[in-house]
C-alpha cells in the first residue's frame, strides 16, 4: 500500500545516487509539461534537432518550447504556473531550487505565482526587456522579437521590468509597453515615444480586458485554486494538478488518506505506460508518462 501521495509520484523519478551527490547535488526542480493543445515542439538544451513534445515530460535549464499556430501548452515549475499562446517561442534559461529565468522570444505568455519563498525570484526575459516577478500574482508577458517590443500585463502582483540599465516597478492593474533599449518610468496618464535603437518609448495603461488566451488561463488557473488534492498534498508536488482529473481521495484507517486512480485497465500498475529519459543537469534518470495519469 502506498502512503498518502500514492503512485502518483512516478511523474518523475530521481535515480541519482551517492555518485552524482559527490558530484555536486543537482536542483530538486524541473518544470513538468502537464498540458498540450495542437502542435508543440521541444529541443533540449544539448541537440539541435526539434521533435513533437510530450505531455508530462520534465523540462531544465537549456530546453526550448515552440507552440504552432492554434496550440497552446501549460507547464509548472512547483506551484508556478507557465502558460504559452499559440505562435509562442520559449525557453529556461536558469532553473534551480531559487531561480525559475524564462526567455521568450516570440509570442505570449502567462505566469500564475502562487507561491514565492524569501529567497526565490521568477524572472522572464524578453528580446529587450528583463521582467522581475517580485510577489505572487497573475502576469501576462508578449514579445516581439522581430520589433523588440515587449509587453507586460499585471492582474495581481508587482513586477520590475529592467532595460538599458534602468529598473522600475509596474504594480497590479497596469499594463506596460516597451521599445527600443534604454528604460525609464512612465507614470500613469504620460507616454513617452522616442525615436533609434537606443531609446525606449513607453505607454502605462490600465489592464486591457481579457482576450481569449487570457480567459483559457483563467479557466485553468480556477480549477487549481480549487483543487480537492492540494489539501493532501503540497502545491509543489509534482503533478499534484492533475490528481482530480484522474482519481478520487479515499480514507484507509491504517494510512490516512490516500489518492487512487478512478479508473484504469485490467492488469494496470504504476510505470507501465511511458518512458524513460536522461534529463542533462537536473534529475539524472526521469520517467515521462506516455499516457494520461490514471490510464
Amino acid at each position: 500500500m502506498v502512503r498518502k501521495v500514492g503512485y502518483v509520484a512516478a511523474l518523475v523519478t530521481v535515480l541519482a545516487g551517492a555518485a552524482m551527490a559527490d558530484a555536486g547535488d543537482p536542483p530538486s526542480r524541473v518544470a513538468r509539461l502537464n498540458y498540450l493543445s495542437g502542435p508543440v515542439s521541444f529541443r533540449p538544451g544539448s541537440v539541435d534537432d526539434w521533435a513533437p513534445a510530450t505531455l508530462n515530460y520534465p523540462l531544465t535549464t537549456g530546453d526550448h518550447l515552440w507552440t504552432d499556430p492554434g496550440a497552446q501548452a501549460e507547464l509548472h515549475i512547483g506551484s508556478t504556473a507557465i502558460r504559452m499562446n499559440s505562435g509562442t517561442a520559449m525557453s529556461i534559461l536558469n532553473l534551480d531550487d531559487r531561480i525559475a529565468q524564462i526567455s521568450l522570444t516570440e509570442g505570449a505568455i502567462n505566469v500564475f505565482v502562487r507561491f514565492l519563498g524569501e529567497n526565490e525570484s521568477v524572472e522572464v526575459d524578453t528580446p529587450n526587456v528583463s521582467i522581475s516577478l517580485l510577489r505572487t500574482g497573475d502576469y501576462r508577458i508578449q514579445a516581439d522579437g522581430d520589433n523588440n517590443v515587449s509587453v507586460l500585463t499585471v492582474r495581481g502582483g508587482e513586477a520590475e521590468v529592467t532595460g538599458g540599465g534602468a529598473a522600475f516597478p509596474v504594480r497590479a492593474g497596469q499594463r506596460e509597453v516597451t521599445g527600443g533599449g534604454a528604460a525609464f518610468p512612465v507614470r500613469a496618464g504620460q507616454s513617452a515615444r522616442l525615436a533609434g535603437t537606443e531609446t525606449i518609448a513607453q505607454e502605462i495603461t490600465s489592464a486591457s480586458p481579457p482576450d481569449m488566451f487570457d480567459q483559457w488561463c483563467m479557466e485553468r488557473e480556477r480549477r487549481e485554486a480549487s483543487s480537492v488534492s492540494a489539501r493532501y498534498v503540497p502545491r509543489e508536488m509534482v503533478g499534484y494538478e492533475d490528481l482530480d482529473q484522474y482519481g478520487v481521495w479515499t480514507e484507509v484507517p491504517q494510512y490516512g488518506m490516500v489518492w487512487r486512480p478512478r479508473t484504469v485497465v485490467a492488469g494496470w500498475a504504476p510505470y507501465h505506460n511511458g518512458h524513460w529519459a536522461w534529463v542533462e543537469r537536473a534529475l539524472g534518470l526521469g520517467r515521462s508518462l506516455g499516457l494520461d495519469l490514471g490510464r
